[in-house]
């Protein structure tokens, strides 16, 4: 059975999240040897929320800033800018080794030298959210949110964070709002934590209408066993995913919808990507297609944008499925690591395969 949406709601998408700024060499170099650099703001929830805040959609987004911050105040211009609205408390630096926003340093790569990516995270501000921080009745009750996209980066960054991920995601739940979840399995996030983070994401999954991950997120995240069966090619990869969702959905029958992208990396500038989706019984599958890369990174959140704004309009799963992937390519396309479309059109003309100019 499709999901169903809660109607009349202030925000169509909202999410918990860490805010912090991405920099990236420019003209593909790599980070050791560049002296410029393209700065954005960025974090995966709110890329995902990305698809939606650009086709006209209202979203939110849940967070903390540093007080005083010249990078703060660059976050929230950017955010603006993206028509992300967004709450949360400005918190004192308290001196420099105190809190701050965080640094994502990466390079795109070029043919067969692969991107690099460099998380520089100490003091992050993210690490201290708080549920107590927002008015969730007012938020998911008077306002209403349709749907609450949460990450698996932002559930296991700080048991502070786990907890305020769990108290968000019960405040939607008992006001009607749909959970999407991407479990994003995080090895480093992890480490130490893993009997109470499996419990967590137990109640994160239970919670969730949507399920986005891949084989090993749900192994690493869920602790299901990989099949035998299946190998490391894309249609491997496929068969084994598609016989362990059946033991996902035995587990956790409020799933309505689980999707995977497909990913093959040729070369830093061409993939092979595609993506399966279950839902109602069903599998939909688009078969890997060749692309172009500018920057890979974002591709699955612009994935997960797209058919989370498909399941919004109340589309058919084929069709949301199209639209996540085109919009995934679309993120591929571009320097920053979101899909930022300027309407449909452009969207299903990726998907059409039509690069003819357009005038």
């Amino acid at each position: 059975m499709r999901p169903k949406l809660r109607e009349n709601c202030r925000y169509a998408l909202a999410c918990v999240t860490s805010m912090g700024v991405r920099i990236t060499p420019e003209d593909r170099m790599a980070v050791h040897n560049s002296s410029r650099f393209y700065m954005q703001a960025t974090s995966a929830e709110t890329n995902v929320l990305n698809v939606s805040s650009s086709l006209g959609k209202d979203c939110l987004a849940l967070t903390r800033f540093v007080e005083g911050s010249p990078i703060a105040a660059f976050i929230r211009a950017q955010l603006r800018a993206r028509n992300i609205a967004f709450e949360g408390p400005e918190i004192p630096q308290g001196g420099p080794w105190g809190w701050r926003h965080q640094f994502n340093i990466a390079d795109s790569g070029f043919g067969l030298r692969g991107p690099r990516v460099w998380n520089d995270r100490a003091g992050e501000v993210g690490r201290s959210l708080s549920a107590d921080d927002y008015d969730l009745d007012r938020i998911f009750g008077t306002e209403g949110v349709a749907i609450l996209h949460l990450s698996g980066l932002i559930a296991a960054m700080s048991p502070e964070t786990t907890e305020c991920c769990l108290a968000v995601v019960r405040a939607a739940k008992a006001h009607g709002t749909l959970v999407s979840f991407d479990l994003n399995y995080r090895a480093a996030f992890w480490k130490g934590r893993e009997e109470e983070l499996r419990a967590a994401f137990h109640e994160f999954a239970s919670a969730s209408d949507v399920l986005i991950g891949n084989e090993e997120d749900f192994q690493l995240c869920l602790g299901f066993q990989g099949p035998e069966t299946g190998g490391r090619d894309l249609r491997g990869k496929v068969e084994s995913f598609q016989a362990m969702i059946g033991r996902v959905l035995e587990k956790y029958p409020n799933a309505r919808l689980c999707a995977t992208t497909l990913r093959q990396a040729i070369s830093a500038n061409e993939h092979l990507w595609g993506a399966i989706l279950w839902e109602g019984g069903r599998w939909y599958a688009e078969e890997p297609r060749p692309i172009p890369v500018l920057d890979r990174i974002g591709g699955g959140d612009g994935f997960s944008g797209g058919l989370l704004y498909g399941v919004l309009n109340g589309w058919e799963p084929e069709k949301c499925l199209g639209f996540g992937w085109a919009c995934g390519v679309l993120a591929a396309s571009s320097l920053n690591d979101y899909a930022e479309p300027a309407d449909e059109k452009q969207v299903w003309d990726i998907y059409a395969g039509n690069a003819r100019v357009q005038r």
